[in-house]
């Protein structure tokens, strides 16, 4: 197996022109020699062409069931010295993004887990075909072989905590935003078309004006992955399923059956995903976001979900999840934002407090569950305070009405009359997630005509967006007419919630940067500057 790989290396390499990609073949065929040679045929080995320095590693390999088994990066057999190459900015990415990978220049191999050195393995000398042009000896061929028994038995681990899956889904999306998405971004833009490029241009002309390349490339990536995760906790426990000759098996989560796993009434959502679920997707793509659909599919999302949500045990996951994920995935994208959470006894409070004063100052006897009492948070984050009034709201009704008609007034009241705007598409995914558990929790299943009123809309700005044809953005343009009617012909009584307080906001568009001109005025003219006892001057 070894003699005849290095002699197919040797004559590839006296053509004198060979390239890092001439020996893929090589390397290609002893792999599937050496799964032959353990039974296991069904091993599946793809290669990835090389279009920039950045993206995925050269190899993947699948377990032929459903599984990915690790990664491959080689570099050119000319290239020796692979301390070096470990030092590189490229593999250290890798490094920490792919649990299982081997580095190998086709003679030396190295095997890394969770960023490791595990183990390594020199075949043979290459200064020997370099040099002396001759095939060179088989070396360390047990060692080898034993290398590649490490790589082929690994799997991810099966058991995620919520802190620890988001830190796993947190390395892969950085990895997804940075060497993937951005990069497609530029060279789709270069040609001025494709489907990223596409939906850069939606959200950037139709919901965050000046959207650059880099916070897009945020966005989307991490929508994808919510979007995954939101699919996933609506994944049934896989079904057997039986071959001819009884061999049985199982259909598991996959990228391809997040689409159907979304709801219908988040239509954005949905765009996005009949892209990823359904497209024709650039290789680099594919593999990370199937590597973060395996994440996910060896997760226990069930019990994850049963303990917190069914048993009322500990902090809500939801809130958990994602403050952990930002943390992980990227500390300054929350400064940017001002994408903060609200300690639960602060929001408890604040819910409590808006109850008592519809009850007492404006009269409505049953507070936030009175038939007719509108609710808006303008920058609703995950619905943390939605989802609070939405408890209490349950509460008083079943405390006073009993639980006879729980689910009409849910319908009828929770669904109808608490609204909510985000303008980040990740946390508005979360939210929408968020919320149908809680009213599953409450004792209401959401129909497939239901949808709580969670907008994605920029709350400063009025102008609704025109119809757009652009790449799976049609319901960008439905969903901010459906917030538009909100914002102008919507009464609402109360508002509450905790906006970004990032000191400096990105978010300036004209309609709220007139309002603040608007208001540093008296009389038509602007206000000074404070002097120091705090007092501004009239100019």
């Amino acid at each position: 197996m070894l003699k005849s790989y290095l002699k197919r290396i040797f004559e590839i390499s006296k053509r004198g022109d060979a390239r890092e990609e001439s020996y893929y073949s090589c390397l290609e065929e002893l792999l599937k020699s050496y799964a032959d040679s353990i039974n296991k045929k069904q091993i599946q080995i793809t290669t990835l062409p090389k279009k920039t320095d950045a993206g995925n590693p050269d190899f993947r390999i699948w377990d032929g069931k459903q599984s990915i088994v690790g990664y491959i990066e080689a570099k050119q057999p000319l290239e020796e010295n692979l301390n070096q190459i470990e030092d590189t900015d490229q593999l250290k990415r890798y490094l920490k993004t792919f649990p299982n990978l081997i580095l190998t220049n086709f003679f030396e191999f190295r095997l890394y887990r969770e960023g490791h050195l595990m183990d390594k393995a020199q075949i043979a000398r290459p200064y020997v075909i370099h040099k002396l042009s001759t095939v060179p000896p088989v070396e360390k061929e047990k060692e080898f072989l034993s290398l590649l028994e490490k790589f082929f038995s690994f799997s991810l681990p099966k058991t995620y905590t919520a802190k620890t899956l988001a830190v796993e889904l947190a390395k892969r999306t950085r990895f997804l935003k940075e060497e993937v998405i951005l990069q497609e971004l530029r060279e789709e833009e270069k040609e001025g078309k494709g489907n990223i490029f596409g939906f850069y241009n939606a959200f950037q002309k139709f919901l965050i004006h000046g959207l650059a390349k880099e916070d897009f490339a945020d966005l989307y990536s991490q929508t994808i992955t919510y979007g995954l995760f939101a699919a996933r906790t609506r994944f049934n426990p896989p079904i057997p399923h039986f071959k001819k000759g009884g061999e049985g098996g199982f259909d598991g989560f996959n990228r391809k059956l997040a689409y159907d796993r979304i709801p219908r009434t988040i239509g954005i959502l949905r765009d996005v995903f009949k892209f990823i679920s359904l497209g024709d997707l650039p290789r680099q793509m594919e593999w990370i976001i199937d590597d973060i659909a395996e994440v996910l599919a060896v997760t226990d999302v069930y019990k994850l979900l049963d303990e917190y949500f069914h048993k009322h045990k500990g902090k809500d996951p939801v809130v958990h999840f994602y403050e952990t994920f930002l943390s992980e995935y990227d500390p300054k994208t929350r400064e940017k934002r001002g994408v903060y959470y609200t300690p639960e006894p602060v929001v408890s409070y604040i819910v409590r407090s808006l109850h008592h004063i519809l009850k007492e100052r404006f009269d409505k006897k049953d507070g936030l569950a009175n038939d007719g009492v509108t609710v808006l948070d303008p920058a609703a984050g995950t619905l943390t305070f939605l989802s609070e009034a939405a408890k209490l709201a349950v509460e008083e009704f079943i405390s006073k009405y009993g639980e006879g008609a729980k689910e009409k007034f849910i319908k009828e009241h929770i669904l109808n009359n608490f609204y909510a705007f985000e303008l980040m598409m990740a946390p508005y995914a979360v939210g929408h997630l968020k919320m149908s558990f809680l009213l599953e929790e409450l004792g209401y299943k959401l129909h497939e005509d239901d949808r709580f009123k969670l907008y994605l809309t920029n709350t400063l700005e009025m102008e609704e967006l025109e119809q757009t044809e652009l790449p799976g953005m049609v319901s960008l343009s439905e969903e901010s007419h459906l917030a538009g009617k909100v914002k102008k012909e919507k009464p609402i009584l109360a508002i509450l919630g905790n906006p970004p307080y990032s000191g400096h906001s990105t978010n300036i568009g004209d309609w709220i940067t007139k309002e603040i001109k608007a208001y540093y005025q008296v009389d038509g003219k602007p206000l000074g500057e404070k002097n120091p006892n705090g007092f501004r001057t009239i100019m």
